[in-house]
């Protein structure tokens, strides 16, 4: 039976449709907000901005970016959950994203439910770097000296659910070894302890950890992706000696939830355009950094949930904790 509020919803669901359809022809019709939820100056914040010049002449409007720090990333992604689904405010994320779930008690968003996925843009890898005096010379050396040594090689990162953090977490439960991390307020600090003595290693990004081996400050002994690197093609990926290890951290795009899909579609497909730009690919190799080639809402969705299980079992098994 056909009833009056049965007729009103349809109405209102087809006004809803030609909104949102109306909305996705005009958009973008001004600037676009970039969120990105770590200090100015910072790699992600340096990609970002190289990023968003690129996209915005794809996409027809300007990039703003806009730094919100804070709580380990939680204040400017909670920005991003809590906006306008209009495609005018979007966030620029890495692994943290993932990780925040597992080491934080309370989140003031729901990791999955509160965003909708635009696409991967890029895959950021880390290095192992040692100190100039440390006793292993090359990759299984290194491997087999810290699983001989448990409890006795410290590591520094740039802090607590850090990418370095984990990567190093990671590598310590799938060889079976154990160091001690000692967390800094950023990677610099840490690496100059490297250079000191004070740690024995660290994982750091590709671009400033090959500055300092460049600089030969500190030896050079693996990366983290799943293989060698185009910069560094005679260094071995620790997957060469742990089997299926790989660590990075990336930088993906979410939108509000409830963002309409033409406007997804349309943010998606411009990202996909900016990253074959040659300028950006070219500013991206520079920094270590592995563009995406077919950035895609569902195959980010997906990446998602694998990324939660992944380094939420990690998190558990080192007991990581953020509060």
């Amino acid at each position: 039976m056909v009833t009056r509020r049965s007729i009103c919803t349809a109405i209102a669901g087809a006004l809803a449709l030609a909104s949102a359809a109306a909305h996705a022809q005009s958009y973008p019709a001004r600037p676009v907000k970039l969120i990105v939820p770590y200090a100015a100056g910072g790699p992600t914040d340096t990609f970002a901005r190289a990023l968003a010049d690129a996209w915005g002449r794809k996409l027809g409007q300007a990039l703003v970016v806009e730094n919100r720090t804070g709580a380990g990333t939680l204040v400017g992604t909670d920005v991003v959950a809590k906006a306008q689904p209009d495609g005018y405010t979007i966030l620029l994320t890495t692994v943290a994203h993932a990780v925040n779930p597992s080491i934080h008690d309370k989140m003031p968003y729901r990791t999955v439910e509160d965003f909708a996925p635009v696409g991967m843009a890029a895959k950021a890898p880390l290095v192992i770097v040692v100190n100039k005096n440390f006793p292993a010379q090359n990759l299984q050396d290194f491997i087999g000296y810290i699983k001989e040594h448990p409890g006795k090689v410290n590591y520094g990162s740039a802090g607590v659910g850090s990418a370095p953090h984990l990567g190093a977490e990671l590598l310590n439960y799938m060889a079976g070894s154990k160091t001690e991390h000692v967390p800094y307020r950023g990677s610099a600090p840490a690496m100059q302890d490297v250079i000191g003595g004070h740690l024995a290693f660290m994982m750091d990004s590709a671009p400033t950890g090959l500055a300092q081996v460049k600089a030969g400050t500190v030896r050079l002994i693996a990366t983290t992706m799943g293989q060698r690197l185009p910069q560094t093609p005679d260094t071995p990926a620790v997957a060469e000696a742990v089997p299926r290890y790989e660590a990075y951290t990336w930088n993906a795009v979410f939108a509000p939830a409830h963002t309409p899909a033409p406007v997804i579609a349309k943010l998606s497909a411009s990202l996909k355009e900016a990253l074959q730009d040659p300028g950006l690919q070219k500013q991206a190799y520079d920094m270590g950094l592995v563009l995406e080639k077919n950035p895609q809402p569902q195959a980010l969705a997906a990446f998602l949930d694998g990324e939660l299980a992944k380094w939420g079992q990690v998190a558990k098994a080192a007991k990581m904790t953020a509060n």
